[in-house]
């Protein structure tokens, strides 16, 4: 890398040594028979390496002698070294160090990211680093809590354990060695990248550095270059945005096909109880607003929010116009700014310039709309219109926007507020979701994210607001990151998309990998009491999906699935016949009566060992009445009794689960396909009517249910 430099061996492992970092013991010789006397010195075997100001990787050379077991052979090793040497190798020594090897081999190091700055990174290590790339990353500093967590991170954690008749990595030692070097990379912004590789773990668990590097240059280089992030919009800002008062529509249409009329028509369509008003250059009524051709013409401070359905080069007079009027906050649907080339790009750094100056908050440009469900606003050119609820929505993308709205609407868990920030060009998503986390109406905020400006900024405005209200997050494309160190192990490993995880985890976010998956986790977030554990019971009336949710839980790098108590064991055994499962799952095996699933609900719900329910079989008994109603032999035949047996039945279930929930404190996450293989079952139906998320499968229920553990975890990590 231009105007970096690579620290010697020697250099390197002195300055990892004074963070820490364990440091095999090893010798420098100048000469044959000084490498043999520090090879008596250490003991036999040892490794011989060719030391020099400007070398850094020399096994590609040739320059690492292995298993030297005698005097003569290290003799020798040194000369043929000596004489390998180059120019433009600098002073050089042989190195000489004991033959250190281990079953295990880890892999730790530096790197900085052009969004998140200096990471620290810990990976399963060897000649296997680049082709497993099981690798997790921090933010520099870490305090020990997220050393231990990027340790218990890595998907092998089996290498850590008790392996081969080894003794289990030494923890408390691992993380002494990543906070070290996470203490390293804030103190030396000059820094570039850190490469140990490998971290030998010993057949006594001791981790031993045999290979270090070190990568220096300019520390303004090390910095992230992109913009910092704005000042976030004030409270009041923020309400005239979601809770205006008057809401102007702009270049408001007679044309069913005009954003301008479709924007109105949402607006008036849904609720919307505060005053309306349009403009429109003939001042036609527009679906019974009266609207006025010039803003000059409209009553002043009664218009707290302005929705621009006019073209760009209207929009600074228009501003201007609406500031005078009293407005807050402008929501921009105008395309023709960012994304629209060089011209674009200073018309909208203009139009910030001037919100900014006249105090208004700029949502957009080039955005979709904004709903506010406490409010009944539904301002935005697009459908659809969400239920109630509590989940705040930012993204990127309208698009998007308007996936979680349809989410919102085929579950019944509602939304509070819904942005699309567009080209988010003076307010982002990290804005929204900070305001979100201060809002008594929001529970959960829930974002999708795509270009990244700031990541740093981002993620320390993001963990702020994540301290005090869950946030999800799924993002789509990547940053440019690990560039500064991409000849190295450790920068080869550096993937954009594990940095901005573990810049997640570490900013306590939810990250989803799935904008289904997102928004359970926000609807579960937004329904469900967080659980006090681990301790997971599968309760199931099929065997079949019993088994893989159970598979899904025991994936889970957090979860448990809890081994029944003897005494709940024999309490579930006076409620279900000798057939049952007598394990976890809790397979009831076509045992149930009238009250069991109730009955072994409240059993397994109140022990006190069990933190979770993930309840299966929901539905079942209502799809069979749904065969007989829609059969030819309905009602006849008894069958409009036992159809409306079975709907009561499913129904008494979803009940039994939220009641229970609702009582203990505890997590019950119900799932059945049928949520969307027919949402008008009985079952389904009384779970969205009691305001809780259905989940179409057990492993998506084990997904949702593992980011609310790690949201506790986080919260307890804090706390210490």
């Amino acid at each position: 890398m231009s105007g970096s430099t690579t620290l010697s061996e020697r250099a390197s492992k002195a300055l990892l040594a004074a963070y820490g970092l364990p440091i095999a013991s090893e010798r420098f010789a100048d000469s044959p028979a000084a490498a043999g006397d520090a090879a008596d010195e250490i003991g036999y075997p040892v490794v011989a390496k060719l030391n020099g100001d400007a070398i850094a990787h020399k096994t590609e050379r040739g320059l690492v002698k292995l298993r030297l077991g005698d005097r003569a052979a290290v003799e020798a090793a040194a000369s043929d070294l000596l004489a390998a040497a180059t120019p433009v190798d600098g002073n050089v020594d042989v190195l000489v160090a004991p033959m250190v090897s281990g079953n295990r081999e880890l892999i730790a190091g530096v790197v900085h990211d052009g969004q998140f700055g200096a990471m620290v990174m810990l990976g399963i290590g060897g000649i296997l680093a680049e082709a497993i790339a099981d690798v997790v990353f921090r933010p520099a500093p870490l305090d020990t809590p997220t050393a231990i967590e990027m340790i218990d991170g890595l998907s092998t954690q089996k290498l850590l354990g008790e392996f081969r008749g080894e003794a289990a990595v030494k923890r408390d030692q691992l993380a002494a060695v990543l906070e070290g070097l996470g203490q390293l990379a804030f103190d030396r912004p000059d820094v570039l990248s850190v490469d140990i590789n490998p971290l030998i773990v010993e057949p006594s668990g001791d981790l031993l550095a045999v290979d270090g590097l070190v990568e220096i240059g300019n520390a303004t280089s090390t910095q992230p270059t992109q913009p910092t992030l704005r000042t976030r919009p004030t409270d009041e800002q923020f309400r005239a945005l979601f809770e205006p008062r008057g809401v102007l529509v702009t270049g408001a249409s007679t044309h069913p096909g005009k954003f301008g009329f479709v924007s109105l028509h949402n607006l008036l369509s849904n609720g919307y109880g505060g005053k309306v008003f349009g403009t429109n250059l003939k001042g036609e009524n527009v679906l019974g607003v009266d609207t006025v051709a010039d803003i000059e013409s409209l009553p002043d401070d009664e218009i707290d929010l302005v929705f621009v359905c006019t073209p760009a080069a209207a929009n600074p007079e228009l501003l201007r116009a609406c500031a005078a009027k009293g407005v807050k906050a402008a929501f921009l649907t105008s395309a023709g700014y960012g994304e629209a080339g060089d011209d674009g790009i200073k018309a909208q750094a203009d139009l910030v310039a001037l919100a900014d100056e006249l105090g208004i908050l700029l949502a957009g440009p080039n955005g979709q709309g904004v709903v506010s469900t406490p409010v009944e606003m539904c301002l935005q050119i697009v459908a659809p219109y969400p239920p109630k609820g509590s989940i705040g929505v930012a993204s990127q993308s309208g698009n998007f926007v308007s996936s979680f709205l349809n989410h919102a609407r085929a579950t019944g868990v509602g939304i509070s507020r819904a942005v699309s920030a567009g080209n988010a060009a003076a307010v982002g998503v990290a804005d929204y979701l900070d305001f979100y986390s201060d809002d008594p109406s929001t529970t959960v905020g829930l974002a999708y994210v795509e270009g990244i400006t700031d990541g740093r900024g981002l993620m320390d405005r993001l963990a702020a607001a994540a301290s005090r209200k869950p946030l999800v997050v799924v993002k789509g494309g990547s940053t440019e990151g690990g560039a500064l160190a991409a000849a190295s192990h450790t920068g080869a490993l550096a993937a954009d998309d594990k940095v901005f995880d573990g810049a997640c985890r570490s900013a306590g976010l939810t990250r989803a990998d799935s904008i289904e998956s997102a928004f359970e986790a926000a609807a579960s977030f937004a329904t469900q009491p967080l659980p006090a554990g681990p301790n997971t019971v599968v309760l199931t009336t099929v065997g079949g999906w019993g088994v893989v949710t159970a598979d899904a839980i025991t994936r889970d790098p957090d979860l448990v699935l809890l081994a029944l108590p003897e005494d709940l064991l024999a309490a579930i055994d006076q409620k279900l016949p000798p057939r049952w499962s007598r394990n976890n799952p809790i397979d009831c095996a076509g045992g149930e009566t009238r009250d069991t699933i109730p009955e072994v609900m409240e059993l397994v719900a109140t022990h006190p060992e069990v933190h979770s329910i993930v309840y299966l079989g929901l539905g079942i008994q209502s799809n069979q009445a749904q065969m007989m109603r829609q059969g030819t032999f309905y009602p006849d035949h008894g069958l409009e009794r036992i159809v409306e047996y079975h709907e009561r039945q499913d129904t008494r279930f979803a009940e039994a689960a939220h009641d229970l929930s609702m009582q203990t404190g505890k997590p019950i996450l119900t799932s059945t396909e049928l949520a969307v293989a027919d949402p008008s079952n009985a079952g389904p139906l009384a779970i969205r009517a009691s305001g809780r998320l259905c989940y179409p499968s057990g492993e998506r229920a084990v997904t949702a249910l593992g980011h609310m553990l790690r949201r506790v975890q986080y919260l307890e990590a804090r706390s210490r």
